[in-house]
């Protein structure tokens, strides 16, 4: 019998090839050659590559029994999930493989920013002994801020430790009990960047974290700070930092990423006090073989029909259930939606299951409203698998529950969870229809009947007359168009809940201002459109 076929499309380790080497037929292509490419996927069943093959939908389309893609890395910018999902194709990526490089390549960078280590390398070279301008500062007593505490934040918070330094943090979504268990101080963002000697970003790029640092908070920032960026390009405001950086405000920088790459041409790169490197955070050769063994076992997994645990797409595993597979995707927005509403990291969270579907094994819709509530506020990207160890190092608590009851509808999910305050929050949903079309049915006792779709914003108010005139104008003088709406309230003039699925993102300026003209006490969006 023929042993299946595992494509390398680029280069990985030796060890990772001997991974495979004696279960499969191990073939080899130039995967920036794309005739060859496409050649060889007709015979593949898995396919292994890095950042430069790109497995799009013409790729896919070459195929005749590819069952697996996997990509030695992080990212997943070169696959296209949607139509490898759509052929049944499995996605696996090496989630963990570079958290220590990029936590390590954060402090070279810092060190490198407090003591001008490169500024002074280029001197000599240069046959200057400029040892006067070069002098730094010390990390001992100093406070050093991190924006993001998800997996490499808390790698780089406990390397800094070892310095001696005042610890404290920013990320809403990290309980004050687990960052105090790391020496961590949890304060708001303008208090980090006030006290801060140097502030250290570790946080993922989504709309929400896009330019969170920019003119208005480097004019917040304690004189004589030192920032270093090396985790998204566009969490920095490039010109506002040059300009800081120019007057002062800002006394040096350490950059290795950028909001357009590959970057030859940033006002930062004629600044002397800078230190830029070109996106090398993953680039150590322990971080590529690390991807490169990772992605090969998952695809031995793949290909012995064993669950696979860095799997992106589960629903093309062939684990789940045919009825139970539908409400993956509900399951998930549910869990975005709840995250959107809360506001802030949950200490517990519940997903509640009824009705006929109970018959089947439903745990996988507990590991896709997971994956829904922290793909937003994760740096690294959420899977079915890397979800509850998430919740686990935030210290969420997390459950299941199941019951046949479902009054009023055939089948129900609903995420519901406590904050730290006390307050809970759930979320409910169901599909409806032979085309199973999904359904928001319940957020916090508010009935609704709506699709959750593209953009939807929620909005929390005391009903009374007007509201909706003064919202509607207030979007259509913003050129956003309103695809569906609802308004739920429990008593007249009691408190109300208006749900909008709008055509095009809200800038958070934007809803901020339309809350303030209708009263609202609480106003949020969370994009559905990629699903």
């Amino acid at each position: 019998m023929a042993k299946p076929v595992v494509l390398i499309a680029e280069e990985l380790a030796p060890a990772a090839v001997a991974v495979l080497a004696d279960d499969f037929d191990v073939r080899h292509v130039d995967g920036t050659d794309r005739p060859a490419l496409f050649s060889a996927l007709a015979e593949a069943d898995a396919v292994l590559i890095r950042s430069a093959t790109k497995i799009d939908a013409e790729a896919l389309a070459a195929t005749e029994q590819l069952k697996v893609v996997a990509r030695a890395g992080v990212g997943l910018d070169n696959v296209d999930v949607p139509a490898a999902t759509a052929r049944g194709v499995m996605v696996v990526n090496a989630p963990t493989s570079n958290i220590a490089s990029a936590a390590e390549l954060a402090i070279a960078l810092l060190l490198a920013a407090a003591r001008n280590v490169p500024q002074a390398d280029a001197a000599l070279k240069g046959g200057q002994w400029k040892r006067s301008k070069y002098t730094g500062v010390e990390l001992l007593g100093k406070t050093v801020g991190i924006v993001g505490l998800g997996r490499i934040g808390v790698l780089v918070a406990q390397r800094l430790a070892a310095f001696d330094v005042n610890l404290i943090a920013y990320d809403p979504y990290v309980q004050p009990a687990r960052a105090a268990a790391m020496g961590v101080k949890l304060v708001s963002l303008e208090s980090l960047l006030g006290e801060s000697d140097f502030v250290t970003i570790h946080l993922p790029k989504t709309a929400e974290t896009l330019g969170l640092i920019g003119e208005k908070e480097l004019n917040l920032v304690k004189p004589g700070v030192r920032i270093i960026n090396a985790a998204r390009g566009g969490l920095v405001d490039e010109a506002a930092l040059a300009a800081a950086l120019k007057d002062g405000r800002v006394a040096a920088a350490g950059i290795d990423v950028y909001a357009k790459e590959p970057c030859t041409d940033s006002p930062l790169f004629e600044l002397d006090n800078v230190v830029v490197t070109p996106h090398l955070g993953a680039s150590t050769g322990e971080a590529q073989d690390k991807a490169g063994l990772a992605v090969a076992r998952s695809v031995k997994l793949a290909l012995e029909g064993e669950f696979v645990p860095d799997a992106v797409n589960v629903q093309a595993g062939g684990i789940v259930a045919e009825d139970v597979r539908p409400g993956l995707p509900l399951a998930e927005k549910l869990g975005r939606v709840f995250t959107a509403i809360a506001g802030g990291m949950p200490t517990s969270i519940t997903v509640d299951v009824r009705g006929e579907i109970i018959e089947n094994d439903v745990s996988v819709l507990e590991l896709a409203a997971l994956k829904g509530a922290f793909t937003d506020i994760s740096q690294e990207r959420v899977t079915y698998v890397n979800a509850p160890l998430i919740a686990k190092e935030r210290g969420v608590d997390v459950g299941l529950t199941t019951s046949a009851d479902s009054p009023d509808f055939r089948n129900l999910v609903t995420v519901k969870g406590a904050l730290p305050d006390g307050q809970t929050v759930s979320v409910s949903g169901t599909l409806v229809g032979p085309r199973q079309q999904q359904r928001l049915t319940d957020i916090d006792g508010f009935a609704l009947d709506l699709a959750p779709e593209g953009h939807v914003l929620f909005f929390r108010y005391d009903d009374r007359p007007g509201i909706v005139g003064t919202l509607g104008r207030s979007l259509g003088d913003a050129q956003i168009n309103i695809a569906g709406m609802q308004v739920a309230r429990q008593t007249s003039g009691g408190e109300a809940l208006m749900v909008l699925s709008v055509d095009s993102a809200v800038p958070a300026e934007l809803l901020q201002s339309v809350a303030v003209s209708i009263g609202a006490r609480a106003a949020c969006g969370v994009d559905l459109t990629e699903y």
